[in-house]
């Protein structure tokens, strides 16, 4: 679908997809939440996440074999031109789509994509990512929790930490060490189900007050041999594959909007006329925007250049500037509000602007989770600029 004649007749057929399906009562109102990402929905939202989800749209580049869209780049541009218009959205998401889902589609078994990929693009399933551990953050390769292969199971014994989402979650993909002898050529990519006796998850609390990220204690947890993915002890390169597909989502998702910032702002600050009366504080927020286009454009570029070639080393560029885009939105949020950003608890502060706080808190892991900045850097400096020393 790639002349200007196909794409008219396919915007023809979402517009009129959506006018039939999109329930009126979700326009403009998207809820909280994210189906696949621990959100359980009711009412029109549910049915708007299996008709969605039915369709494939949550996915729309995905091949249509396995329950995606099957369309092409283009015509995903213009399915989100349409959504946009009418005040649709795709509440369909989480870890699933954002890496497990793209690194099944690369590497996986016809049977594993068959297996996995339908529920994913429905949002019925919500996975965590079983990565890193006390003793194994930016060096992953070290880390230590044992799959011991028993023939047509593994037993797993071992220790996660900072997993998102794993209290929630239905089932955890992961890497584990199948073999102490070999650092990086001991390291298997496997699934299991959160439910498995010997599976006890611990949350942890945040300096924001919440607790996204979780311990997850694995204790003689079996699991079958069916759920690798790719061969045993060649798991390190599925799942160094799989963190490309991170920093693309982390980055390609960031840079947020500078709406919350302008209405935040005529609360706060107030209009003298048509213009913010601040001035110092109007060419902040003029310049937060400029960047965020910017971003969004060159945002684009790496999906659209992902999209054929697969994502590269490159993206860690991205993924480092999407970390301080998202953080410097935060602090002008905080700066625009004055004293209402002081606000931890209490009935003299709203919802909203108590929200605001914890979200300026957790901004600040952006610069470490999806690889730290330090990594991501390094990274770049090494497989991308082909600098030696790093």
């Amino acid at each position: 679908m790639s002349s200007s004649t196909d794409l008219d007749a396919f915007r023809d057929e979402a517009r009129q997809w959506l006018q039939d399906n999109f329930p009126a009562s979700l326009k403009d109102n998207r809820p909280l939440g994210i189906a696949g990402f621990g959100a359980k929905f009711t009412g029109d939202a549910r049915l708007w996440q299996e008709r969605l989800g039915e369709k494939g749209w949550s996915t729309p580049t995905w091949p249509a074999e396995y329950g995606g869209g099957g369309l092409s780049t283009e015509a995903a541009g213009v399915l989100s031109e349409e959504m946009k218009a009418i005040g649709a959205f795709n509440h369909i998401g989480g870890f699933g789509i954002m890496m497990f889902g793209p690194t099944l589609l690369d590497v996986a078994t016809e049977e594993q994509k068959m297996r996995y990929l339908p529920p994913i693009i429905r949002g019925d399933i919500h996975w965590c990512q079983g990565y890193s551990e006390p003793g194994a953050g930016s060096d992953l390769a070290s880390l230590q929790s044992f799959a011991e292969d028993k023939g047509d199971h593994f037993i797993i014994n071992g220790l996660k930490i900072w997993t998102s989402g794993a209290l929630e979650a239905d089932w955890m993909y992961g890497v584990f060490r199948t073999n102490r002898e070999n650092k990086y050529e001991g390291i298997s990519f496997i699934t299991l189900d959160m439910k498995s006796p010997g599976i006890e998850v611990k949350p942890i609390l945040l300096i924001s007050g919440q607790s996204p990220f979780n311990e997850v204690f694995f204790t003689d947890v079996v699991v079958p041999k069916e759920n690798l993915i790719g061969e045993i002890n060649k798991g390190w390169a599925i799942g160094k594959h799989l963190l490309l597909h991170e920093r693309q989502g982390i980055a390609g998702g960031a840079g947020g909007s500078t709406f919350d910032l302008e209405h935040a702002a005529r609360e706060y600050i107030g209009m003298d006329g048509d213009t913010l009366a601040d001035g110092v504080m109007r060419e902040k927020i003029a310049r937060q925007k400029m960047k965020t286009n910017s971003f969004s454009l060159t945002a684009r570029r790496f999906s659209d250049e992902a999209a054929v070639h697969g994502p590269s080393a490159a993206i860690g560029i991205l993924k480092v500037a999407s970390a301080k885009m998202n953080q410097d939105r935060e602090e002008l949020m905080i700066e625009l509000m004055g004293n209402r950003g002081l606000g931890w608890e209490g009935d003299e502060f709203n919802q909203k602007e108590l929200q605001h706080v914890r979200t300026w808190l957790r901004s600040k892991a952006n610069s470490i989770e999806g690889g730290s900045n330090e990594v991501n850097l390094n990274l770049v400096a090494k497989r991308v600029l082909g600098l030696k020393g790093y």
